[in-house]
């Protein structure tokens, strides 16, 4: 098409014909044309020497229900010729191209937020946030049921996240209990919005348009289900719409069952360590004992080292301490540890006999299916008017310490094979006395092959243990533990080390003493 100087047609094809059928020659371009198209027509005829006049930039716009653009060409003598193109088809695939970038964009994001936290309450809200931003007007997230209730976080669009308990079943709503059992989602379209039940419409949302309602895949199982509405007065979900609905409730949902998984298994973890963190141990029957422990890794809470003290079942009888020493450390030296004190435990009946002890155990660790051995020391001990007698059996272990009270460190005389890994446990048993004020000390090697100091690669060694020990005369069990364990970690710094386990029998100065917590179990393993 031709437009002169005055804004005349002069000029047209068959083809802006058809397009424009009142844009005829002679015909007003300002009057026939689209505006958006004869708005820009004077940008094109600039004034000024006809060398100076340019075409303008191309423009485009809407002409029935198809985009064109038009591109303007100035000619000598001053008119423009207008050339339109039908650019529908690339309008349509830059918006899908933008709307791509867009939801992948959103999706990225989404899955950051989602999975930063294994906290399942903030994943739900952050869910709920999410959808209602970008997908919906409102959204709920809904759990599987809790005994009669649904757990529901519920948001609307510019409000926070809203925790409540919906007094329903699933089958009330249609496609929901699916989508808790994570069943594909039933199309929008066959959703009745009137069906919603109150719980389900945000207070003063309106009536609702349309819903979606769709599963949150989980691991194995659902998550849950994401259910978004719409108001009625904004345009209802399309089949595309859906469809990026699934993918983001397929994040969605991975993130919550990760969270909840981890849940689970926190909580698992909380009760199985709660029988092997360290008890605070005092005295038993007129005994002091007194325990310390330290992880190979800081970050870790259990390893292979582990001791116990079992009261005695009747007054005036021995009670049993034991300390031991799993091949390796970490989760998997914790758990050997674990089947080991079981045992010794089932055992306590013939605790007066160390070496039938030992070799039940031996026997018991060389039937399963671990390949892991075990050093032990078992100590028995028992008041005795003013002094503590002592029964002390090691296999495979470091003899105990015996700490008199004139300053000097004694070797216990025991000495034997570790268990769980020949089919024949040797002990030998020694009997000794401990005086009022004297310890014995029950140690694992972590401390002794500590290695540190001014080199950084000696170790801490049994010499200068003993020589730590003798300077702890007249300390109570506690003090000694605690000096035991400061001068190793000083001695180790900030290098790996094994696992450091200490127990500290020692007979009290007093001579009047009664049993503290006498009938409970002391216990620790690590």
């Amino acid at each position: 098409m031709v437009v002169d100087t005055e804004g005349t047609i002069v000029l047209r094809n068959s083809a802006a014909g058809a397009l424009l059928p009142a844009a005829r020659p002679g015909a007003r371009f300002a009057e026939t044309a689209p505006a958006w198209l004869s708005a820009a027509h004077p940008a094109v005829r600039l004034p000024g020497p006809r060398s100076e006049r340019t075409a303008g930039a191309p423009v485009s716009g809407l002409i029935g229900d198809c985009v064109f653009e038009a591109h303007p060409s100035l000619r000598g003598d001053g008119t423009v010729v207008w050339w339109l193109a039908d650019d529908t088809d690339h309008q349509l695939a830059r918006e899908a191209l933008r709307t791509e970038r867009e939801r992948t964009s959103f999706l990225a994001t989404a899955s950051s937020t989602l999975l930063s936290s294994l906290n399942l309450g903030r994943c739900m809200d952050a869910t709920a946030q999410l959808a209602a931003e970008h997908l919906a007007d409102a959204a709920l997230v809904i759990s599987p049921m809790r005994g009669l209730r649904l757990p529901v976080v519920s948001c609307v669009r510019g409000d926070g996240p809203v925790s409540s308990d919906a007094p329903a079943t699933p089958e009330d709503v249609p496609g929901l209990a699916e989508a808790l059992r994570g069943f594909p989602p039933v199309p929008s379209r066959w959703i009745d919005p009137a069906t919603a039940p109150d719980w389900m419409v945000p207070a003063g949302f309106g009536p609702v348009g349309s819903i979606v309602i769709t599963p949150l895949p989980g691991h194995g199982v659902a998550a849950g289900a994401l259910v978004l509405l719409r108001r009625s007065d904004t345009a209802l979900f399309t089949e595309g719409e859906e469809v990026f609905a699934r993918l983001f409730a397929a994040r969605a949902g991975a993130a919550m069952s990760a969270a909840r998984l981890y849940a689970e298994q926190s909580s698992i973890t909380e009760v199985l360590m709660r029988e092997l963190l360290p008890p605070s141990l005092h005295q038993v029957s007129g005994v002091d004992f007194a325990g310390g422990y330290r992880p190979s890794a800081d970050h870790e809470r259990v390893g292979g080292d582990f001791y116990d003290v079992h009261p005695a079942a009747v007054e005036g009888e021995a009670s049993l301490v034991t300390l031991g020493d799993v091949c390796g450390k970490g989760l998997e030296a914790a758990v050997l540890t674990g089947k080991i004190r079981n045992t010794l435990h089932a055992l306590l009946p013939m605790a007066d006999d160390h070496q039938r002890m030992i070799s039940l155990l031996n026997t018991a660790l060389l039937n399963s299916h671990t390949t892991r051995f075990a050093t032990l020391v078992l100590a028995s001990a028992v008041r005795r008017g003013s002094t503590v007698s002592l029964r002390l059996t090691s296999a495979g272990h470091p003899s105990p310490l015996i700490l008199r009270s004139d300053g000097t460190v004694e070797e216990a005389d025991t000495r034997g094979t570790l268990v769980g890994a020949i089919p024949d446990a040797i002990a030998r048993t020694t009997d000794l006395t401990l005086a009022p004020g004297e310890s014995c000390v029950l140690y694992t090697d972590g401390v002794t092959e500590a290695k540190g100091g001014p080199l950084g690669n000696t170790q801490f060694g049994e010499e200068r243990l003993q020589r730590a020990l003798s300077e702890c005369v007249g300390m109570p069990s506690e003090s000694i533990v605690e000096r035991i364990q400061m001068l190793a970690s000083q001695w180790v710094g900030a290098g790996h080390h094994d696992d450091m386990a200490v127990v500290v029998i020692s007979a009290p100065r007093t001579h009047h003493l009664s049993a503290v917590n006498g009938h409970t179990r002391g216990r620790f393993t690590a």
